[in-house]
């Protein structure tokens, strides 16, 4: 059994300005993603399915058939890839959508959208994020050991100092967890920046009190790892969630909602796992050349080849 890589391509980065999963970052124009499924691939993955929006859909493909067409998984067969789009109307049958309400239902709407494309333990990643081979190898052993499992999901948590951006304060979900490292709760900071004196520091999104964090704890950076009775209490949620909270403009449904629901309960736990990897990606406009850089590195350390297809 190989695993899926779930790629969420949806989003457009208003902070940053454009659709910046499709910005050339390598020294030969790779992107983000390119360099993550390099690592799936490595990893054992066998099929990546993107979410991506309707209006960009046939460029998107496009783009991957010229770039990948004769990418091979560590088994010698070919890597499949499939597309499935996130739009504002899927949604459960007898929900209609407030017309003035523009964007989708967020990152668990993005995953509901490809129940019928995968049936294997699949991961799931931003595709403007960029996570390091060993978080790839991490999860992917993961995935491949749980392969008959049910109701138990992981999650990559990242050191808070590897997470860092140099343009500005960030928002991070804090991983709380019990002594079996099953997750116990999620807990977001926002503005989060390292002083001059190494200190990190944040804001508490519950009553905005300025904390000083810990730089070694695991935060999530949205790298999840399911096994595919996911869909089935997500989609469940989702129906709740839009039962509470259809009307609003702006309120979405996420994955950590949903995960934490589920632990909550008692249907699901949810593994936290640790990775030394440096996390880096563009939050901000201003982020691109110190990730041109950290490219160029990588590749002159011998980490990635160039062109890397």
């Amino acid at each position: 059994m190989k695993p899926t890589l779930l790629v969420l391509a949806a989003g457009m980065g208003s902070r940053y300005g454009g659709l910046k999963q499709m910005d050339g970052l390598g020294p030969h124009g790779e992107t983000i993603i390119d360099y993550s499924i390099y690592d799936a691939v490595l990893a054992g993955f066998g099929k990546v399915v993107y979410i991506v929006r309707e209006y960009f859909l046939e460029q998107f493909r496009q783009n991957v058939s010229e770039k990948y067409g004769n990418v091979k998984c560590t088994d010698g067969t070919p890597l499949e890839f499939e597309f499935v789009t996130q739009e504002l109307d899927r949604i459960p049958s007898g929900f209609s959508v407030n017309p003035e309400r523009e964007k989708p239902w967020g990152t668990a709407h993005a995953v509901l959208m490809a129940a019928r494309t995968i049936h294997e333990p699949f991961a799931v990643i931003n595709g403007d994020d960029f996570y390091g081979r060993e978080s790839f190898r991490i999860l992917g052993d993961w995935l491949k050991n749980h392969e008959n499992s049910k109701g138990v999901f992981s999650i990559v948590g990242f050191e808070l100092d590897h997470t860092l951006s140099e343009s500005g304060g960030v928002s991070r979900g804090i991983c709380h967890y019990d002594s079996d490292r099953l997750l116990t709760d999620v807990v977001e900071h926002l503005n989060i920046i390292k002083g001059e004196d190494g200190t990190v520091r944040g804001d508490d999104s519950t009553d905005g009190s300025h904390v000083v964090l810990d730089g070694k704890a695991l935060c999530s950076m949205n790298m999840w790892g399911f096994t595919p009775d996911y869909f089935t209490r997500s989609g469940e949620l989702f129906v709740d969630f839009l039962k509470q909270y259809g009307n609003e403009l702006k309120k979405e449904y996420y994955i950590p909602y949903a995960v934490d629901c589920m632990v909550k309960e008692g249907s699901a736990r949810c593994e936290v796992l640790s990775t030394s990897s440096h996390w880096f990606g563009v939050t901000y406009k201003e982020d691109r050349p110190s990730v041109v850089t950290k490219f160029a590195e990588l590749v002159e350390k011998g980490i990635y080849p160039s062109p890397l297809y």
